[in-house]
């Protein structure tokens, strides 16, 4: 044990309060295990466990809607640094920033994103605003409220589209039929969508190409990372779906299989990871990320996402490029941990009478 410091990990159990995650009707989806949930608790048995043979002290804590107690349980706690892995409150992915503004409140060093980069992040739209800010290339985009009226008029680019909820994240609501290639396609996912998740919905350039990832440690990117398409139907369109990341055994978990580190010839790497960075640095992120990117065919990069506190469990794309740089998971989670500690904490504390 190298360190004396106490560390805390603050998780939310998965919660549902979706009829359906993966995009599409009931009848279209397979009776398979969401691995979104059954893997949760295994993950941070891993993190602990991890941790506690470097760490002096490694304790965690669940965060619900009970802000009162949670706040009385890290402040008895007195941890030198959060393990943050909140991704969202009871569910609702937009509380995922507000328990980081807690951190920051209580005087508290915690890994990974700031509360204004992890609500950007979340907003697809406001992540494209800023990105074209800095000069950094990303597909055209329209945002609409759930039931608008939809017209032609409304898209200065052409079909096919991409359709994603505006405030989501782990490929929810993402699914075969997401790629429209027609006005009627069109029509029927955004009702569905609109009718399942009453959200508002992002409507994209769908760009035709390879899906690259490129995660970021500290601010040295890792070996860039492919999604590799093999096997999987010529009908279906070739990208990340939620049955993909999650659905054990479905069409898309079997052949969407990550490979790192991807085959690029070095300009073209070089132009995604430096796109990579700059997407890293104008939505401020630190620590941590995960910047996906579509090649076109003409081998021009698009940033269709920013990731900030990627998923990192021992099986993630995030831990598979650490490994192609040699880094451990336990040694990368240690590091993500580190960050955190070196960051100068306020001496002033909050106390709760």
């Amino acid at each position: 044990m190298s360190s004396q410091k106490k560390i805390l990990i603050c998780y939310n159990s998965p919660v549902t309060i979706f009829s359906v995650y993966n995009g599409k009707p009931l009848s279209e989806g397979s009776k398979v295990n969401d691995l979104s949930e059954s893997g949760f608790a295994k993950e941070i048995e891993t993190i602990k466990a991890s941790l506690s043979n470097e760490f002096f002290e490694v304790k965690e804590i669940t965060i619900n809607r009970n802000i009162d107690e949670a706040i009385r349980k890290i402040l008895d706690y007195n941890p030198d640094a959060i393990f943050n892995l909140v991704e969202s409150v009871e569910g609702i992915s937009s509380y995922e920033y507000c328990m980081t503004g807690i951190y920051e409140l209580l005087g508290i060093n915690y890994t990974g994103n700031t509360p204004s980069t992890l609500g950007n992040c979340l907003n697809k739209e406001r992540t494209k605003e800023i990105l074209r800010s800095f000069d950094v290339t990303t597909p055209q985009s329209v945002t609409l409220k759930p039931f608008s009226k939809l017209s032609s008029k409304s898209f200065s680019f052409n079909f096919p589209f991409i359709l994603k909820l505006l405030k989501e994240d782990a490929s929810i609501g993402i699914s075969e039929f997401s790629v429209v290639n027609s006005f009627n396609e069109l029509k029927k996912q955004f009702e569905f969508l609109s009718g399942t998740y009453k959200q508002d919905i992002i409507i994209e350039e769908y760009i035709d190409g390879r899906e690259l990832n490129v995660a970021i440690l500290g601010n040295e990117a890792l070996p860039v990372s492919e999604i590799d398409f093999t096997g999987l139907p010529s009908e279906l369109p070739k990208i990340v779906t939620y049955d993909g990341k999650w659905m054990e055994n479905s069409v898309y978990y079997n052949h969407t299989k990550p490979s790192c580190p991807a085959k690029l010839d070095k300009a073209t790497e070089k132009r995604v990871v430096s796109l990579a960075l700059k997407a890293f640095n104008a939505m401020n992120c630190r620590d941590y990320a995960r910047v996906d990117i579509r090649l076109s065919k003409k081998n021009v990069p698009f940033v269709i996402e920013v990731n900030p506190n990627p998923d990192i469990s021992a099986d993630s794309g995030f831990a598979r490029a650490a490994a192609a740089s040699g880094i451990s998971h336990k040694e990368l989670l240690i590091r993500i941990v580190n960050f955190a500690l070196d960051r100068k904490k306020d001496d002033t504390q909050i106390q709760v009478v």
